[in-house]
């Protein structure tokens, strides 16, 4: 293994590091969809030769880095790797295999050096199209679209004709798609370049030494980090919304030495609807929350997470057989860095937040246009992001996942819909020494001749965001169509001129209320985030 002082170490991890940022906006310029453009929803990460997480843009939604390398693997399985060769690009949507659901497409290429594959880049992203209908009412995972069999979709830098026509024969919106899958190949031919003349610049022989002494040192930090937290077993549970009942999840976390353990038994059983969270993915945002916790200054890499062991039984609704329908994963998932926070909270009460109005909401706009042109789109509107030890929780903030917001002029162009009213809805957030952060509400117009179909699939409807070690909750979310309430999870056919409202919930509040300094009490009612008659949970 190579000697790696601290100076040479930084210069060749900052290189790559910038090389991840440089081609995750290189793909956001050339791609084809809102969703990666104005959302962000999509992720560039860096394999070593054995395909372990090396390194990542610094924009990726935390389940895509997290679960590429295991995607990796399954891909390796069908496709063994001594049968590639320079300019192959894998292709796979599986959600089992991948990121949970079938709208997240992941590429991955191989790069060569000297003969033999050094290394591996890949990137992930969400196509808001994958075919099918997917539906609130799904009861297994064929239900949900069309599913990529791992395959390669470039051979040797030529396209794969019989993949290609899969996707264009399937989805409704076909150029969008295959446009970002394109303009990954593009970033990786570029990315590869710029890669072999950093490690040769930065005098690297091999390229899995660096990974090495990255991931020795990324494991030591953390391991030191959950050391210095007295052993310990805590346990809690969060209950979801879920769909004809509520849907439990358990969690014994365990803290000895310098490991840590995420034990999910207990947890309800996976249901015939789509809101099963797969094993990678349940995986991926729980690594996530520790890594937040505990460590949140290292580099983030297969290293940090050697310490950490998740328990998710078989069967369980985050870790389902298939095939459960999971198109809505999140909406189990993303209880999971939630659930871990809580947890820790009574371990290392500075280091956490509280309870945020996720898992993210979002809908989905179908219809056609007055000329027949058909489109399909999605619009991300986040809760009220749960308070934080120094500071209150910040308005409308995705969390765990961190997508972007798309502007409304870029939706209203695109879909025959008038954004009517965005704004934020006063006292959402839960009141505490650190109050949560604020939600909103949003209503959209029908404006075209023709009627729109919204598919949405929301939660903290009926169980609003805890607050934490004496903070209250914030606000439970609403949706509802000319005015009137309806199901948080449904399929709408809108008429023209129909208006449907999304009220989104409020986070959660941190710290006993009455401990909120009334300065800053006296600002939030003159900026009017709390009312005169909210404000009595203060006083009380």
């Amino acid at each position: 293994m190579a000697d790696f002082t601290a100076l040479r170490l930084g210069s060749a991890w900052r290189r790559i590091a910038g090389l991840m940022d440089e081609a995750a906006q290189n793909f956001v310029r050339t791609s084809f969809s809102s969703v990666v453009r104005d959302n962000w929803d999509m992720a560039i990460g860096l394999m070593d030769s054995a395909g372990r997480q090396f390194a990542q843009s610094s924009r990726s939604v935390p389940s895509f880095v997290g679960t590429m390398p295991v995607t990796l693997g399954h891909m390796l399985a069908r496709i063994p790797r001594e049968s590639l060769r320079p300019g192959d690009v894998l292709i796979s949507n599986d959600g089992y295999l991948g990121t949970g659901h079938l709208n997240d497409i992941t590429t991955i290429r191989p790069i060569f050096r000297d003969g033999r594959i050094a290394a591996w880049i890949g990137g992930t992203f969400h196509s808001t199209d994958i075919g099918g209908a997917p539906s609130v009412e799904a009861r297994d995972s064929w239900e949900e679209g069309l599913t990529i069999p791992v395959a390669r979709i470039l051979k040797a830098g030529v396209e794969n004709e019989d993949v290609i026509a899969f996707l264009e024969t399937n989805l409704r919106q076909p150029d969008e798609t295959l446009g970002d899958i394109r303009a990954l190949f593009a970033v990786y031919e570029q990315a590869e370049a710029r890669l072999a003349r950093i490690v040769a610049e930065e005098g690297i022989a091999d390229i899995d030494d660096l990974a090495a002494e990255i991931f020795a040192r990324s494991e030591r930090s953390m391991r030191q980090a959950i050391a210095a937290v007295p052993d310990g077993e805590v346990t809690d549970a969060v209950t979801s919304d879920g769909f004809e009942h509520p849907v439990t999840i358990r969690l014994r976390l365990v803290v000895k030495g310098d490991a840590l353990t995420l034990d999910f038994t207990g947890t309800d059983p996976q249901i015939a609807r789509p809101v099963n969270s797969p094993l990678n993915f349940s995986r991926a945002y729980s690594h996530y929350a520790v890594k937040c916790a505990f460590d949140p200054e290292t580099p983030n890499n297969d290293g940090c997470f050697r310490p950490i062991s998740v328990i998710a039984p078989e069967g369980s609704i985050v870790n389902p057989r298939r095939p459960a329908p999971v198109w809505g994963r999140h909406l189990t998932g993303h209880y999971l860095p939630i659930l871990v926070l809580a947890a820790l909270g009574r371990l290392i009460p500075a280091r956490v937040i509280a309870e945020s109005g996720s898992p993210l909401w979002n809908c989905y706009f179908t219809g056609e246009h007055a000329d027949g042109r058909r489109y399909v789109r999605m619009f991300f509107m986040n809760g009220g992001h749960g308070a934080l030890p120094m500071r209150d929780g910040p308005a409308c903030l995705s969390f765990p996942s961190n997508v972007a917001t798309q502007p409304v002029e870029q939706f209203e162009n695109a879909v025959p819909m008038l954004l009517t009213e965005k704004r934020l809805i006063p006292d959402s957030g839960g009141a505490g020494r650190m109050r949560g952060g604020l939600s909103q509400r949003l209503t959209f117009e029908a404006t075209g001749p023709k009627p729109v179909t919204v598919t949405y699939r929301h939660e903290r409807v009926q169980n609003p965001p805890r607050g934490i070690l004496g903070g209250l909750a914030g606000t439970g979310g609403r949706d509802l169509v000319n005015g009137k309430p309806v199901p948080a999870k449904a399929r709408i056919v809108l008429a023209p001129g129909d208006r449907i409202t999304f009220e989104t919930p409020g986070g959660g509040g941190m710290g006993p209320p009455a401990e909120r300094d009334p300065a800053a009490l006296a600002r939030d009612i003159e900026q009017g985030y709390v009312t005169e008659a909210g404000a009595k949970a203060y006083r009380a």
